[in-house]
């Protein structure tokens, strides 16, 4: 019967254990004498120093950020979206119904307490003419009319406890992606006098410095200046004005690091840390979520708005959509939308259907990274992953014509060749400029014997140029100088000719409104002859008359004896067919000069008769 129990009693306080979930999301933590705030999954939660289970304090439809302890500990001030906009809100830390303290269309972001505990410090882009920078404001927690500080631009900002000196950030890189950044936009921490106005820079390096924390004469603030190039938290003495390095951490930056009385909390590699500002050590804080997890329920979802890549049979009766990660065979007009993959978890992207229609090939992350991966529908659809590229991200797919071999490009630029029956990849080319959009947009032609490839990609001088590939010889040739910009190049289906855009067309016109020339259109469509022996499309013509031989006398008279009366009669009509020929030349001629005028030919040539820019050919 003991033992009984004692089961009981441990299924009874294991079961709130095992739904607890080790929330390693954070978000812009702040810290009290004895709790901590964060945001998990868009809400505010709340939590002691020392961990354990946080409990949500705010759960609106919106997102909530920065939030931040009155210096009692008993309100927090965030931003949140309760009503569709980015206001300031308070609410008591044991919970209630939150107030709001800006009322302002534009969006404001949270910053700091005064030291009083009655004002907050906030940074908006409502006076700022075209909301591109922010400016900071003072405001009532009980809202009213808000104060703009003396200074014009602010991103960032902390007030010094005796209320005198402003520690703030002009600018901030703190939402971008792009890491170790060195360039005129990155952010320095500037001291402001908000008496005499005197200011000073106290970083000045061209590294990223952000979020000045006041700690009586020292200034903590996030910094990537070390040799790791990492953001670490770094302390600058006002006294001696020196700065140096508090941590260091080399895997992952510090996020978002926020001051409290004893302590300043930051997120690191999805761990939540304390360090302390008399030893300067830190220590993990291990925090657990009570919660439904929402986002990973199993769900229906129309997918017909998601949409992305697409390939389409050769008999034109389906087409394989990607959307959601999902590919989808859609009908022409009759049968069933049928989800070819359904593997929820796994992305499947840019589908590719073979020209004889056996194999469909696209990307899947089922290994954890993209590779080349085939349904083979001879055999009832069966799937098989054909690479182990590794880490990378790769786009469309292009078949040749004898479905033995496909094309494409990856992040790194490089133009690749998948041979299926020697299972081996050939790098064709690297291109110079092809970033996000350039890379989606790529594209090759295949010729019709399945062995070259034509593409096009910058060049030293940033424009693009044609070139083929020789995937029986590995070699690749240059085609077009780039002293154009030539792009989008196609095979002619019997193999004379290749076709491409190119940028190469100059016609001014002078602008009504900007007091310059402008030009439209430049673009127009080229053709190259693929041997020698193909005459160019637009080679000179010439309509020669060669002088007529003269008939020996003999010859004549013996003609003239044998034909009788009928010679003339057929000489009459021979010069009418002259006269009528002549007609017709000069008619073609005075339309050639015509369309000269009107459409000076773009290579500066004589018009042929056949000449698309001749009115009615």
């Amino acid at each position: 019967m003991k033992n009984f129990l004692l089961l009981i009693l441990i299924l009874f306080f294991s079961v709130p254990l095992v739904a607890q979930i080790n929330a390693r999301l954070f978000q812009f933590p702040d810290v009290s004498k004895t709790q901590i705030t964060f945001v998990y999954a868009g809400d505010i939660w709340v939590v002691s120093k020392q961990g354990g289970t946080a409990q949500r304090l705010s759960s609106p439809q919106g997102n909530e950020s920065f939030p931040k302890f009155s210096p009692d500990g008993n309100t927090i001030a965030f931003t949140g979206n309760y009503n569709g906009n980015n206001d300031i809100f308070t609410i008591p830390v044991t919970g209630g119904i939150p107030e709001r303290v800006t009322n302002h269309p534009s969006s404001e972001r949270m910053l700091a307490w005064y030291s009083d505990g009655d004002n907050i410090l906030f940074a908006s882009s409502r006076k700022s003419g075209r909301q591109r920078f922010r400016q900071l404001y003072k405001i009532s927690k009980e809202g009213g009319l808000p104060e703009k500080l003396p200074v014009p631009y602010g991103e960032i900002g902390e007030i010094s406890q005796d209320g005198k000196w402003l520690a703030f950030t002009k600018r901030t890189r703190l939402f971008r992606t792009w890491k170790r950044y060195r360039g005129g936009m990155a952010s320095n921490i500037w001291i402001f006098n908000l008496e005499d106005y005197s200011s000073r820079n106290i970083t000045n390096n061209d590294a990223n410095n952000e979020l000045p924390m006041w700690a009586e004469d020292n200034i903590y603030y996030l910094s990537d200046n070390g040799p790791a190039q990492r953001f670490n938290i770094w302390v600058y003495n006002l006294n001696n004005r020196s700065s140096k390095q508090v941590t260091f951490f080399n895997d992952f930056d510090i996020h978002f690091p926020s001051i409290g009385n004893e302590d300043i909390v930051f997120e690191a590699g999805g761990k939540m840390y304390l360090l302390n500002l008399i030893s300067q050590k830190f220590n993990e804080v291990k925090i657990k979520v009570v919660t439904d997890a929402i986002s990973l329920l199993s769900k229906k979802k129309k997918v017909s708005s998601y949409t992305q890549n697409l390939s389409i049979a050769y008999n034109g009766k389906r087409v394989i959509v990607e959307a959601r990660g999902d590919l989808f065979s859609l009908p022409a007009k009759h049968g069933p939308v049928i989800d070819l993959t359904q593997t929820s978890g796994i992305a499947e992207r840019y589908p590719s259907w073979s020209p004889d229609g056996k194999l469909l090939a696209y990307w899947s992350d089922k290994s954890g990274e993209y590779e080349l991966t085939v349904k083979d529908f001879t055999k009832n659809g069966s799937e098989k992953t054909l690479t182990e590229y590794g880490p990378g991200f790769r786009y469309n797919i292009f078949w040749a014509p004898d479905s033995k071999k496909i094309a494409f490009i990856e992040k790194t630029m490089a133009i690749k060749i998948y041979d299926f029956e020697t299972d081996k990849t050939t790098t064709a080319d690297k291109g110079l400029y092809k970033y996000e959009g350039g890379l989606k947009n790529f594209n090759v032609s295949w010729s019709s014997d399945s062995r070259y490839i034509a593409y096009s990609r910058g060049v030293n001088n940033q424009n693009d140029a044609v070139f083929i590939f020789d995937t029986q010889n590995k070699k690749k040739y240059q085609v077009t100088t780039g002293y154009y910009s030539d792009y989008g190049p196609v095979f002619d289906p019997e193999g004379k000719y290749l076709y491409f855009l190119t940028s190469r067309t100059f016609r001014p016109l002078y602008s009504s409104f900007d007091n310059s020339w402008v030009y439209t259109n430049s673009s127009t469509i080229a053709a190259v002859p693929l041997t020698n022996k193909i005459a160019s499309p637009l080679s000179t013509r010439n309509d020669e008359v060669k002088p007529k031989e003269e008939k020996k006398k003999e010859e004549s008279s013996s003609h003239k004896r044998e034909t009788g009366g009928s010679e003339g009669r057929e000489k009459t009509q021979e010069r009418g067919k002259e006269v009528n020929g002549i007609q017709r030349q000069l008619y073609h001629r005075s339309r050639r000069h015509s369309c000269q005028r009107e459409n000076p030919h773009p290579q500066g040539g004589i018009c042929s008769d056949l000449c698309p820019y001749l009115p009615g050919h």
